[in-house]
């Protein structure tokens, strides 16, 4: 090494080269290929170039490091801290910094361009920082009377020059703001680009922030996630109620209003967009982002959605073969769906698996990878269609099964959506048959003293769908209900709490001066139908994948993150498995959405993943119906749960002789009643 030179060693890369004194540390990162942050170009604005001097002698690299074999500090990054306050404790901006001696420079996780983003979620995948959005800053050369050239050709050749961008595309709205931009920003402007080769958009001066939604397009929910690209950070989520839902409750019923009022396609696209554009100003307000600052964009839905969101008709998918109008992934600009966003946004829709599994399954295969596992994974994002996934990485299958609106709530007596004073939470004594409930918006149960006062102000108002689900598990734990799913009228002999219903009976959840929630026997049958279509559609798969055991399960969706996993398996919704490995995985599809949204490589990963997906179509699958009949019984009629009641007590039965109680999950004796 000659006395003009320096080695520098980047950590945690490992790269070394030697350079000569002065050149600036960005620019040695960028001769090795070490992976530097930066939006300004080397010019001390943006900040994201930042490094750290590590001191000391590294008897490993040959090196003696030291602070002093950096140039001091000057103008630009002194201006940097006045405008943004002082960089942390030494910490420079690689582009100003400039080689003085042997140097380990250590490049912060944040000073990456292709960083891992940690979640905050337990148990759930980090997502590699790589957009296909990228800003680029750039000085353009001042239209002059002596110098020929458009003010387009001017912005290429200092893209070229300045970044070693070559051969670039234009969307045709930068052209009509261009030269009002190179003007207003004193030839000095922020470019967009998509992919390192289109124009997307620009700004005058000086930009740092540009930004992307994740939006789960759900038949009840509509989600959108505001998130910074170049950070990978969530700024600002909301959800809304999908304003379709007075066109029907569940998919099949709005394809029914679209096969009855050819119209109503497009209006359910009408609302449905107006809806997102709703959502989108709201979450761009709460993190005080501009919506035209938005140039990326995934939207997730099941395939009706996805096809009213399109402005396709879904009337197809209302019968056998159920086909789809399209079903590979699709590359957008904003205004061909009518987005409030800058207009040069980019829009990806990921594929659709089948004509029933949409591009929210996909987004959800994303999400949790059952492709990387040799264990076998079973999926479900459970709704009024419930979406299910089973297999590892050897092979997956995909289906959907018609489980209705009831696990939400609806066509329940007593039932509600999830809101204050909702019943969420239930526990049966067996010995009394007395529940005891929580609601959403208190913490408290209601036997506790100060219960009543707490839900004043929303009293109790019905059960939500996975108060349901433990309500009846409760009440076939208690021995209320029996295998075959029917309300023990013999109960009401000796108790109040079981009432007659008409010819049936039911059994009185909770009662006070204000309200009185009850399970009828009718509730227990909609529970029944929409829990044995979702095991039906689990067997299925099951039966062509050629095996009777699942290693995990994982429950997405709203409804699937608010269930207890026991319950859910104790009323047979799900296939026995060690409890330990049920877990929800929360809005699987948004999450995956935002994936997509943050990793251009991760569309490849799972447009060729869903290319190998085998898909079963259940409504002409033979075995569905006989499926569905053993699934009606609780849990099942002839599946055995060796795991789940080794940790749950079998049902208790009551016995002619009052007090005395049975552990067996056999038949329950019978005893006749007196009226």
């Amino acid at each position: 090494m000659s006395a003009s030179t320096a080695k520098v060693v980047f950590s945690p890369s490992g790269r070394r080269g030697e350079f000569a004194l002065g050149t600036p540390v960005l620019q040695a990162a960028r001769e090795l290929g070490v992976d530097i942050d930066s939006v300004c170009g080397g010019r001390g604005l943006c900040g994201r170039c930042q490094i750290l001097c590590c001191e000391g002698n590294f008897t490993k690299h040959g090196i003696v490091s030291r602070a002093a074999n950096l140039s001091p500090p000057g103008a630009a990054e002194g201006q940097y801290g006045v405008r943004n306050g002082p960089l942390q404790a030494g910490r420079r901006l690689s582009c100003q910094a400039a080689v003085q001696g042997d140097l380990l420079i250590d490049v912060p996780a944040e000073s990456q361009v292709h960083r891992q983003v940690v979640r905050k979620d337990p148990g759930q995948r980090e997502i590699r920082l790589d957009p296909d959005i990228h800003l680029y800053f750039v000085e353009v050369r001042e239209a002059e009377l002596d110098h020929a050239g458009s003010d387009l050709s001017h912005l290429l050749e200092a893209l070229a020059e300045q970044w070693d961008l070559q051969g670039l595309s234009w969307r045709s709205a930068v052209l009509k703001r261009l030269q009002a931009i190179l003007r207003e920003g004193q030839w000095s402007v922020t470019v967009a680009l998509y992919q390192q080769r289109e124009i997307l958009a620009l700004w005058p001066g000086f930009k740092d922030g540009v930004y992307g939604v994740a939006v789960d397009v759900g038949s009840t929910t509509i989600a959108a996630h505001l998130t910074d690209l170049s950070s990978g950070e969530v700024l600002a989520s909301s959800g809304m109620m999908n304003p379709q839902i007075r066109f029907g409750e569940d998919l099949m019923s709005r394809v029914s209003y679209v096969m009855m009022h050819p119209e109503g396609s497009a209006e359910m696209t009408r609302v449905v967009r107006e809806a997102i554009n709703s959502l989108l100003a709201e979450i761009c307000a709460t993190a005080q982002v501009a919506t035209a600052d938005i140039l990326s964009a995934v939207l997730v839905g099941n395939p009706v959605m996805h096809h009213l969101l399109l402005g396709i008709s879904p009337q197809e998918l209302g019968g056998a073969p159920f086909a789809l109008a399209v079903d590979s992934a699709l590359y957008l600009g904003a205004p061909e769906l009518e987005l409030d966003i800058n207009p040069g946004a980019v829009i990806y829709l990921p594929p659709c698996i089948a004509g029933h599994v949409g591009a929210d399954a996909t987004a959800m295969i994303l999400s949790e990878q059952p492709h990387a596992y040799e264990d076998i994974s079973l999926l479900i994002d459970i709704g009024t269609n419930a979406e299910i996934v089973l297999g590892n990485r050897h092979r997956l299958l995909a289906c959907s099964s018609p489980t209705g609106p009831a696990f939400e709530g609806a066509q329940i007596r007593c039932g509600q959506r999830a809101a204050p004073g909702a019943i969420e939470r239930v526990r049966i004594d067996a010995d009394t048959l007395q529940a005891r409930v929580k609601v959403i918006g208190s913490e408290l149960w209601s036997d506790h003293p100060d219960f009543s006062a707490e839900v004043a102000g929303t009293g109790v108002t019905g059960i939500c769908g996975s108060g349901i689900i433990e309500a009846l598990a409760e009440m076939y734990l208690a021995g209320i209900i029996s295998g075959d799913g029917v309300i023990d009228g013999s109960l009401a002999d000796g108790s109040q709490l079981v009432v007659a219903d008409g010819r049936t009976f039911s059994y009185i959840l909770y009662a006070n001066a204000g309200s009185t929630i009850t399970i009828s026997q009718t509730d227990v049958r909609q529970i029944q139908l929409a829990k044995a279509a979702l095991y039906a559609g689990v067997k299925l798969l099951q039966d062509r994948l050629g095996s009777g055991s699942v290693d995990r399960i994982r429950l997405a969706g709203a409804f699937g993150n608010h269930i207890d996993p026991r319950f859910a398996m104790v009323l047979g919704m799900l296939p026995d498995c060690p409890l330990q490995q049920v877990e929800s995985a929360g809005n699987a599809a948004g999450t995956g959405a935002r994936i997509a949204l943050l990793n251009r490589e991760s569309r490849s990963e799972i447009e060729a993943v869903v290319q190998r997906i085998e898909k079963i179509e259940t409504a002409v699958e033979a075995k569905f119906q006989e499926y569905f009949v053993d699934a009606m019984a609780i849990p099942h009629r002839t599946d055995a749960f060796p795991n789940l009641f080794a940790e749950v007590a079998p049902p208790r039965r009551i016995r002619p002789e009052r007090g005395q109680m049975t552990d067996s999950p056999g038949k329950r004796p019978r005893r006749k009643r007196s009226r």
